[in-house]
């Protein structure tokens, strides 16, 4: 077999193969063999069908195209090796010349990844957020944990801001009540923004027992999206009753013994909360930082893929679950098809980049990842996903998904190697020290969300059409 490239741009060429009869002899065998199995020819037993006689009774053609079918992958991979491509997606082939008992010649195109010169990256500096946790968090954060161990009762009075309600709805459209438009024993939070645009309104000053109408868009059901006239009774207005600020509702409330030792756990838990943000704020500005170092070209053919799988999920995964349809979901968003096609090829762009820019970065640096980074990450996988750790690791087995999960874990590696050389100062003007044992998962979270699934991957088997 002789091979030859042709680079057809930074990321795309054009293999020429030339490949002598003989070389088809193993694929022959094994066309007959097949053919063998499937027809029967009267006069003789199944499988032991001479080849002329196939040839004869089902034509010569028959027997090559399969043949054909069986070598092309195993001729293109050599070609591929031989010359040490690093190929992406599937090519596509054209059979030029095939002489019966002489010689195969096709030619494949096929995109690469391009290649990348990674410039010194040492002098990358970004600004991010300081981590500063005010009193007025604190109280925040408290109050919010109050609210948890609020509790209700009944009041004789006109409903208010805060107040629980328990309310029976009817909504009518022309007149009609709809099927799905009768409940009762709703319970509602006046101010929560819950339930239907104007419900505030309507039972604000209502007693129980009290009565209202009023017109909203309906947000769900079989009538979705309609103006409803709706009926609202009240039947209990309960008011909420916080538990007192003390000692006492810090055992409550907590494993502490006083309101002052909750006040300094929650002040500890979001300076850490902000510390993680500040990092991942960090990693996503230096990440930025450095595709703009590097010049990417980015196969076409690739990025039409990534951008109609971005397109798939988001239309058939995420938004049907809300029970959204794009065009709803844009409407909400406030943007145009245009737009949206717009932002989604520039994401399907930088995730793309991404990948090639770390991964080029994994084999400079020779970062290599050990059993037990791959095991965190695959437990943090796992529990975002809703899997126990051995349900997922099943999956990604079986799925044959391993590389990429270390994959994943190498780029994020590859990223805070760059953040750990840049200089990262926050808004008062203080370095950022970001050496975290935990630097390298978060790293990976924040590839992750810039990827979302643009994985170049190898070639599955290419098929002849001829």
């Amino acid at each position: 077999m002789k091979s030859a490239v042709e680079t057809l741009n930074p990321t795309r060429v054009r293999l020429t193969v030339e490949v002598p009869f003989e070389e088809l002899k193993d694929s022959l065998d094994a066309a007959y063999k097949k053919i063998n199995q499937q027809v029967t020819v009267k006069g003789f037993r199944k499988g032991k069908i001479p080849a002329r006689v196939i040839d004869q009774r089902f034509g010569r053609g028959a027997v090559l195209e399969e043949a054909v079918n069986d070598a092309l992958p195993k001729f293109y991979t050599e070609a591929v090796n031989e010359a040490e491509l690093n190929v992406l997606g599937q090519p596509e082939v054209d059979i030029t010349e095939l002489k019966d008992g002489e010689t195969l010649n096709f030619t494949a195109e096929v995109d690469i990844r391009p290649e990348i010169e990674i410039p010194d990256y040492s002098g990358i500096e970004v600004e991010v957020d300081a981590v500063e946790v005010t009193d007025e968090d604190v109280e925040k954060s408290v109050e919010q944990l109050r609210e948890r161990f609020a509790s209700t009762s009944p009041v004789e009075r006109a409903a208010a801001e805060g107040d629980v309600l328990t309310i029976d709805l009817e909504a009518k459209v022309d007149g009609e009540v709809l099927e799905d438009g009768v409940a009762s024993g709703v319970s509602y939070t006046i101010g929560s923004g819950e339930l239907l645009d104007g419900i505030d309104e309507a039972v604000t000053g209502l007693e129980a027992d009290g009565e209202a109408t009023f017109t909203s868009q309906l947000k769900g059901g079989s009538a979705e999206g309609q103006d409803a006239e709706v009926t609202v009774k009240v039947t209990q207005v309960a008011a909420r009753e916080l538990p007192e600020l003390d000692d006492e509702f810090a055992q409550l409330a907590s494993e502490f013994d006083t309101l002052d030792e909750l006040k300094a756990d929650s002040r500890k838990r979001l300076a850490n909360m902000k510390q993680y943000d500040q990092a991942t704020q960090a990693q996503e500005r230096v990440l930025e930082k450095l595709l703009e170092l590097v010049e990417v070209p980015v196969p076409e053919k690739l990025l039409e893929d990534e951008v109609h799988t971005r397109k798939h999920n988001l239309e058939n995964h995420q938004l049907a679950q809300m029970g959204l349809d794009l065009a709803k979901y844009l409407e909400i968003q406030g943007k145009s098809a245009e737009d949206f096609d717009a932002e989604t090829r520039e994401q399907a762009v930088k995730g793309i980049k991404t990948q090639f820019v770390l991964d080029e970065l994994v084999n400079k640096e020779k970062l290599n990842v050990s059993q037990e980074e791959l095991t965190e990450h695959l437990m943090r996988r796992a529990q975002s996903s809703g899997m126990s750790p051995d349900q997922f690791a099943q999956a990604v087995v079986e799925g044959g998904q391993v590389p990429m999960l270390v994959g994943e874990v190498a780029r994020g590696k590859a990223l805070a190697v760059v953040v750990e050389a840049a200089t990262v100062k926050d808004t008062n003007g203080e370095v950022v020290d970001l050496s975290d044992e935990d630097e390298t998962e978060a790293a990976a979270e924040t590839v992750e969300a810039a990827v979302e699934g643009a994985e170049a991957e190898g070639t599955d088997e290419t098929k002849s059409e001829a």
